[in-house]
């Protein structure tokens, strides 16, 4: 039997590392993989658990054949290596931090895919982003735009499972496991 996709998205700053880190043991003890992203940016970044390469490295990779899903946004490639496969394929789920630009694209390859996408309050975005530091502030901005055009454009989408990220960490966290032993979790009886 294989294994399942949880696809995880959301906006920049929305907690989708901290997430991942918060349930990263209850997500192994429940047959679940986490995939380090490939990433076209430093691996000393402060943030994502992710394996930093120049953008001639990524895309010498990308020929190879070496990533199951691949995008650009912001500027960034992104890469999810190919061991994501072989663990799928051996009946491991495997979280995926995806793009929400990507989806379509993982959900041709992976049709069995858990789309969930986690969301925060604007307020509470724009301070995070503000925090991080990264991007000036009319950057900020147009990636609240983006966000709020993503929110109109997925309301229509009901497959798409929503987590509330803008308070405690520990009620995102029960709610992503929640989703995964519902959604993904083998029968164990």
């Amino acid at each position: 039997m294989d294994g399942r996709l949880i696809y995880l998205m959301g906006p920049s700053g929305s907690g989708k590392d901290t997430l991942i880190e918060a349930a990263r043991a209850p997500l192994r003890a429940m047959n679940c993989e986490i995939v380090r992203r490939v990433i076209t940016r430093s691996a000393e970044s402060v943030g994502e658990d992710a394996i930093g390469v120049t953008p001639e490295q990524f895309e010498q990779r990308q020929r190879a054949g070496d990533f199951a899903l691949a995008w650009n946004a912001n500027g960034l490639s992104y890469g999810i290596p190919m061991e994501m496969d072989e663990w799928l394929h051996a009946g491991r789920h495997v979280l995926v931090n995806g793009s929400r630009a990507n989806l379509r694209q993982a959900q041709e390859r992976y049709p069995t895919l858990l789309p969930v996408l986690l969301t925060v309050k604007d307020e509470v975005l724009r301070e995070r982003l503000l925090k991080r530091g990264r991007e000036a502030p009319e950057q900020i901005d147009a990636r609240l735009a983006r966000n709020g055009m993503f929110k109109d454009r997925r309301s229509s989408d009901g497959h798409v499972h929503l987590i509330d990220n803008s308070g405690a960490l520990t009620d995102a966290v029960n709610q992503l496991l929640a989703l995964v032993r519902l959604n993904a979790a083998p029968d164990r009886t």
